[in-house]
């Protein structure tokens, strides 16, 4: 398999799709509150470093991402849903563990 060029993982990273907050569901805002309230969270691993390795999103040093869990309807686990939170504030959201992410934008 071809490897990706590190200036092209920076421009696809860079180059994300947004999404408005107001075309959220409902569990993302839940779990938005929360993240902006400092919790309780539902989940143990809520608040783990979220550490970038696919570079999906935009490089920065370790630590700056945390992730949190999006309930999803229907789910016997956490589910695939993910709310990554950046040092700056910056919100992205995932509805495939991991795979896209869109910039939440208000």
């Amino acid at each position: 398999m071809a490897s990706i060029s590190p200036s092209l993982t920076a421009r696809t990273a860079t180059a994300l799709a947004t999404i408005n907050v107001s075309e959220l569901p409902g569990e993302v805002l839940a779990t938005l509150r929360l993240v902006r309230h400092g919790g309780p969270f539902p989940y143990r691993r809520d608040g783990i470093e979220f550490q970038n390795r696919e570079s999906r999103l935009p490089r920065r040093q370790p630590g700056y991402y945390h992730e949190y869990t999006v309930p999803t309807p229907g789910a016997n686990d956490r589910g695939a849903r993910r709310i990554i939170v950046g040092e700056s504030e910056e919100f992205y959201f995932t509805a495939d563990h991991y795979r896209s992410f869109k910039r939440v934008v208000p």
